[in-house]
């Protein structure tokens, strides 16, 4: 996508503070932490939505998960805790339409959220 905020980032078209990357996603600091640790992790392939995985996504997806989880117990926040979320569509918070894994971490999270 050429307008694509998130591809622009993965392309190196748009300067983020990249935190992981592999063959399968890149990981980058949110410019507008909610925590201490607020990592966002994109496919490098442009998926808009959660409405929009198919079958064959399913690896990628899981995959966003299983980086996540690497990085939180690199940074010491797998004993106490971390929270991942992924918003679908506008009334749920997406504001930029390529998925992303949201990792927050570092301080205590309510619930419900927000």
């Amino acid at each position: 996508m050429s307008n694509c905020l998130f591809c622009k980032i993965r392309d190196g078209q748009i300067p983020s503070k990249i935190v992981y990357r592999d063959d399968v996603c890149l990981a980058f600091e949110d410019i507008n932490p909610q925590a201490p640790t607020h990592v966002l992790f994109i496919p490098l392939k442009h998926i808009a939505t959660v409405n929009d995985i198919t079958m064959e996504d399913r690896e990628t997806v899981g995959h966003l998960y299983t980086a996540a989880a690497k990085l939180a117990k690199e940074r010491g926040h797998a004993e106490k805790g971390y929270r991942l979320v992924m918003n679908c569509n506008a009334e749920a918070g997406q504001t930029v339409f390529h998925i992303h894994l949201h990792l927050v971490a570092g301080r205590p999270m309510g619930w419900p959220p927000g």
